[in-house]
Parts: C-alpha cells; sequence; structure tokens
C-alpha cells in the first residue's frame, strides 16, 4: 500500500478535508474482528502508514480514548468508541441517509429512484423518488414486488450466489444487475446492492425508467451513480441489528 505520509496537514480547501483527521481514522478501520489488538508493525502494515506517523497519531488517540494500549505494547479500539457507538444506534435512522441519494440520483437521471429490502419471497419499496417527467415510472412507497423479477428482485435474489446463473454471473461481473421489461414489457432499471462495512446486504438501490430511454450510454450513467451512492452510503450504514427496515410512518 502508498504510504500516506507525504502531504501536510492543513485543510483542502477544494473539499474541505483534513488529511491528519483521515490518517486517524484509517488507524481506527484498521481493526476488523471485536477484540482484536495490533502491535506497530500490524498497523503499519494495514494502514500503509509510516511507523513514525502512527506513533503520533496514536498519542493523540490513546489520550481520547478511541485507542487502548496494553502492558506488551499491543494497540486495541478505546472505550470513547463504544460510547459513541452506542449514540449512534439509539439516533440512527435509515430514511434520513437514504432520502438525500435517492434524491440525488432523480436529480441527474431525471428517472425513478428507489431503495427496496427483501422480505420473505417479496421486495418492499421501502422509499423512492418519483421522476419529475410526465412519462415516467410511479411508484408508491410500500409497495410489494417478487423477488423474480426486475432489476432490484433479482438483485435480492443473487446477491452472494456463487452459482452460473446468468444473473449470478452478471452481478458478480458488473456489481449490478440491469433489468429490460423484467416486470412490465414498458420499464427497465438498473440496481445496486447496498452493504454495510461488515458486509451485509441493506438492500437495493435502483434507478428505473421507460425502457425507451434507457439507451446503453445511460444504463452506464446510471451504473456509475448507482456504484458511487452505494459506497457513499456503506461507512454510514451500521450493522442490521441495528436497522429498522421499516418505514416511517408503518
Amino acid at each position: 500500500m502508498t504510504k500516506m505520509d507525504a502531504g501536510n496537514d492543513e485543510i483542502d480547501a477544494g473539499r474541505d478535508r483534513v488529511e491528519a483527521v483521515e490518517r486517524a481514522i484509517t488507524l481506527l478501520q484498521c481493526f476488523s474482528e471485536p477484540g482484536e489488538t495490533l502491535t506497530l508493525s500490524g498497523l503499519a502494515q494495514r494502514s500503509g502508514l509510516y511507523k513514525s506517523t502512527i506513533l503520533r497519531l496514536a498519542g493523540s488517540l490513546l489520550h481520547t480514548g478511541f485507542l487502548d494500549r496494553g502492558a506488551d505494547g499491543r494497540y486495541q479500539l478505546g472505550p470513547e468508541l463504544r460510547r459513541l457507538g452506542d449514540l449512534s444506534r439509539s439516533q440512527f435512522t435509515l430514511e434520513d441517509v437514504v432520502r438525500p441519494v435517492l434524491r440525488h440520483l432523480t436529480s441527474v437521471t431525471q428517472e425513478t429512484a428507489s431503495f427496496y429490502v427483501p422480505d420473505g419471497s417479496e421486495r418492499v419499496c421501502l422509499y423512492r423518488e418519483n421522476s419529475p417527467r410526465s412519462a415516467r415510472h410511479h411508484l408508491e412507497e410500500g409497495t410489494r414486488h417478487p423477488l423474480t423479477s426486475g432489476a432490484a428482485g433479482v438483485l435480492l435474489s443473487h446477491y452472494g450466489d456463487a452459482s452460473d446463473h446468468p444473473s449470478a454471473i452478471e452481478l458478480r461481473t458488473t456489481g449490478s444487475i440491469v433489468s429490460k421489461g423484467g416486470r412490465d414489457e414498458d420499464l427497465a432499471a438498473v440496481a445496486v446492492p447496498i452493504t454495510n462495512m461488515a458486509g451485509e446486504l441493506v438492500g437495493s438501490l435502483s434507478v428505473s425508467g421507460l425502457i425507451g430511454r434507457f439507451t446503453d450510454e445511460r444504463i452506464n450513467m446510471a451504473r456509475a451513480l448507482l456504484k458511487d451512492a452505494a459506497d457513499g452510503l456503506r461507512p454510514r450504514l451500521p450493522r442490521l441489528e441495528q436497522i429498522n427496515l421499516r418505514r416511517s410512518n408503518e
């Protein structure tokens, strides 16, 4: 991994980012198992940071309770993260993070954007932002659709499928599912999986509209936008047991 010690700690004015903060977060993200402890060398290997940089950052993280260090010199996550995690669990609302993403997707594509979750043999449209066009794919929140058709349904059916089924291969190869006329002969859609940092499938994010507008170029654009949205959501989503996969008015 490329060393990240070059550059300064000043704010990047164009992106409102602070490199020192990002490096500290990188250190915390090195831990992947409950109760895991890491040596200085282990942190350097996983983070790509120089040991001198790690020692400097670790001093602040130890002082603020984000890291602990045992008598053997090994590091582990500190109690402050547990406290903040408890606060996050009590305040997290899936709707708050998904709706802005749907609005952005619809604004850029001018097509309907939706978020589905599996429920038994069906999928539920948990949230949606309908296209502003007069001719559009109109969706209502709370509606149920089969898992056997439509981009979002097929994706939820085949996520994690290691078989040679064409949809499973498409999902493994492209990271998405494209459907043309699958659930309705007049509609097309592109869908991507939404996962959390633990790799758990939370739901499916899709863009859908009239089939005649879904050219190869627009499909590729929608796929890229959806993947960017999925990447942005991933670090913001907690474990599944901490998410209420129901609409707020249910």
